[in-house]
């Protein structure tokens, strides 16, 4: 019989707040996170807004010493593990280290300093390079440097699965405590790729909104004029134990992880197949991973980016695993407010989803104005809706087709 596993710890960073509290605040009060780019000059690009992380001194958080040997995904991911441990209650000593693991995934890694490095060996030759620079891009710098710093010596790796990496992160994580590996794992994702480069590309692929008239209704899932995503940047970190670790240790049990589902569309490197094939398959093998029924399900949160691609595409493979069932469930996209936070969008969107359990409100899509015929399920337009919910749904679909959903549900 395989190990349940229970969530006792969450830690986040985003548009919206800096930690899980602000920003489920912000989520239920309908706030956006957008705002004009900060953190560079976006005067000669098509999209000059993003919904960026305010407020956040990570020279305060570690020191100046560290502070210049992380790159920003890497600050917003050690810094949600903190508050996900201090929740927790988790001491980790010479006792368990060797049973506690970290699966911390990023979908891009440490774009700024690598920018940032390049332009200096430019302008003043390749000696000149900081020997930190290897260290500080390679994606798996959150999940190393956390190990180091908390002592945790199990199973440790960062995935990339573009958007879909947080998901996927939290349901390995979960896999490895069911097979036994792990008693604990410290797991979800980081972003931080609001940048020249990264906007530039984004632009060409016709991927952002350009509403830059009207940046905090840019972000419209599900809307008939939506017109792409708008970037976001943050962090999203569970701490995932074994039940009976939990229970050993008096934890307090946010909610159950209870099933995972993983597929890809082998269709397009970036756009989603029309009908939804890959990701119905991912929530199907979610569902039959935890035993669910259709009707178990009570509450959706969708990848819902507001490209017209990915809105149809999810709708349509909604109603794929659903059926009727469909129209009878709450789905919404905090996209809405957040913004896209790439690889770890997922990781937020989990923390988003136990607290529904949690709480009972569901939080709505803002900016939800004229109805998509091909988009024709509850929304939950506009205004957060208090619910009992048992049981949730959080899908997060990738550029190179990758699809991971996993379901939360509530522990009893």
């Amino acid at each position: 019989m395989r190990k349940r596993v229970v969530v006792t710890g969450m830690g986040c960073i985003s548009p919206v707040g800096n930690n899980v509290k602000d920003t489920w605040d912000a989520l239920l009060a309908g706030k956006s996170g957008a705002g004009l780019i900060t953190q560079f000059d976006a005067s000669n690009h098509k999209t000059k807004f993003a919904a960026e992380v305010k407020n956040f001194d990570g020279v305060a958080f570690f020191g100046v010493k560290e502070a210049r040997k992380l790159d920003r995904f890497a600050q917003l991911g050690l810094a949600a593990a903190h508050e996900a441990l201090e929740q927790s209650g988790l001491k980790i000593d010479e006792s368990n280290r060797d049973r506690i693991g970290i699966f911390i995934g990023s979908g891009i890694g440490g774009i700024n300093i690598i920018i940032e490095q390049y332009e200096l060996m430019k302008q003043r030759g390749p000696e000149r390079v900081s020997p930190f620079l290897i260290p500080m891009m390679i994606p798996d710098s959150v999940a190393g440097n956390l190990a180091i710093r908390v002592g945790a010596r199990g199973p440790n790796m960062s995935m990339a699965t573009a958007c879909a990496t947080g998901t996927n992160a939290l349901g390995e994580a979960a896999e490895t405590i069911r097979r036994g590996a792990a008693d604990v794992m410290i797991a979800g994702a980081s972003e931080a790729a609001i940048n020249s480069l990264a906007f530039a590309g984004m632009n060409t692929m016709t991927a952002l909104s350009t509403r830059n008239d009207d940046y905090l209704h840019a972000s419209r899932p599900f809307d008939k004029n939506r017109d792409g995503f708008m970037m976001g940047e943050g962090a999203g970190i569970m701490i995932l134990e074994s039940l009976e670790h939990a229970q050993a240790r008096g934890a307090n049990i946010i909610c159950e992880f209870t099933g995972y589902g993983t597929s890809d569309d082998a269709h397009h490197i970036s756009a989603p197949a029309d009908n939804g094939a890959g990701a119905a398959l991912s929530m199907k093998w979610a569902l039959e991973d935890a035993n669910f029924k259709p009707a178990d399900i009570q509450y959706i949160n969708a990848h819902g980016t507001s490209t017209q691609l990915n809105d149809k595409s999810e709708t349509a493979a909604i109603k794929t695993v659903f059926g009727e069932q469909a129209y009878n469930i709450p789905v919404s996209s905090t996209k809405s407010m957040t913004g896209h936070l790439l690889g770890a969008s997922g990781a937020v969107e989990a923390i988003v989803g136990a607290l529904v359990i949690q709480q009972g409100v569901i939080p709505a899509t803002i900016n939800y104005e004229t109805p998509d015929p091909a988009c024709d399920l509850d929304y939950v337009p506009n205004q957060s809706r208090n619910a009992k919910v048992d049981a949730i749904m959080s899908n997060s679909f990738g550029f190179g087709g990758h699809n991971a959903t996993l379901i939360l549900s509530r522990y009893q």
